[in-house]
């Protein structure tokens, strides 16, 4: 099999999953191009009716071609060499075009979106409040969809209830707007003594992984969330930020201006040229320790609820969320 054709074929399927809506030729080639893939519109057709017939995409007529599911799966084991490295350029990605204004609290941010089934949606979401309310989260914001809506270009399926949660990348898409390079090092577990965090347990680069290393913690059943929640130790997805030391004293304002806005989730700070965590950090920079997105849905998982997870979906206006925490609008949703 070519493996150059894969590659195209895995790209056009990633334009279909990216853009949550059917495309034509036409506009994939468009899209593909800005990626530096030149085709041609007459082959991406080509291409399209080749993974037709493999169930990978399925024709609408005029208004084009959708991904289905076999094609997301697909799109998830194609070509892996080529994708190793691919969530550090999806967080170095999303950061940039994020647009959150946080004095005026609107614009963009990073949504997570889990899948739960309907029926066991009310326990999941006692249980999510309680991570969030403990500050495990990152902040105390979250969306809802129900079957049939979407949530950041997700299609919420019959029988489930979608629930979106802010990704930890939201703090370097701030960051960047501000003009404070951040490091995404790695993704981990952390293990946590009276709400502090000790030690990395765990850890996953992201410059060497496909997956986010959140997802696959969680569905390793490697945490426990819930007991961190109530008694204040435990293991917790965290990643691992490093910034200029000249930027902490900014940074850290911004980081308590998000914390007010409801999207807090920084455990720790460490000081220029520290270990934090366990972690070492070179002179001249300092390293933050921040909660994953995605902890809410570990407890979730942890109590035997199957969750189905898309870490960094897309981004999603400020506006979409509310405060999940308290009662007040939590079943609302975007269409």
């Amino acid at each position: 099999m070519d493996a150059d054709i894969e590659r195209k074929k895995a790209a056009i399927l990633r334009v279909l999953a990216e853009a949550g809506r059917p495309l034509g030729g036409a506009r994939i080639a468009r899209e593909l191009a800005l990626r530096g893939i030149e085709l041609r519109p007459r082959m991406v057709r080509y291409y399209l009716e080749e993974m037709d017939a493999r169930g990978f995409t399925r024709g609408l007529g005029r208004a084009g071609r959708s991904i289905t599911k076999r094609g997301r799966l697909e799109l998830q084991s194609a070509v892996a060499v080529d994708r190793v490295g691919f969530i550090s350029a999806r967080v170095d990605e999303l950061a940039f075009r994020q647009s959150f204004d946080l004095e005026h609290r609107r614009g963009s941010v990073i949504l997570n979106v889990s899948l739960v089934p309907a029926s066991e949606f009310a326990r999941a979401r006692d249980i999510a409040r309680e991570v969030m309310r403990t500050g495990l989260g990152m902040g105390r914001c979250a969306a809802v969809a129900r079957p049939g809506q979407t949530l950041a270009g997700v299609a919420v399926p019959a029988r489930r209830v979608a629930l979106g949660t802010v990704c930890s990348v939201t703090l370097n898409g701030v960051l960047c707007a501000h003009g404070i390079p951040t490091v995404s090092r790695f993704g981990g577990l952390v293990e946590l003594h009276d709400r502090r965090p000790v030690r990395f347990v765990q850890i996953i680069h992201y410059d060497g992984t496909t997956i986010d290393p959140i997802e696959i913690f969680i569905k390793g059943r490697m945490t426990t969330v819930r007991q961190a929640a109530r008694s204040g130790s435990g293991v917790i997805g965290a990643s691992f930020r490093e910034i200029p030391a000249a930027a902490l004293a900014r940074a850290s304002r911004l980081i308590e201006g998000l914390a007010e806005a409801g999207l807090g989730g920084v455990l720790a700070i460490g000081l220029p040229g520290q270990p934090v965590a366990d972690i070492p950090v070179a002179h001249g920079r300092a390293g933050l320790v921040v909660a994953a997105g995605l902890n809410p849905v570990a407890a979730v998982e942890e109590a035997g609820i199957p969750t189905e997870n898309r870490a960094m979906a897309a981004l999603c206006e400020f506006e979409v969320l509310s405060p999940f925490i308290e009662d007040a609008r939590p079943e609302q949703s975007p269409d």
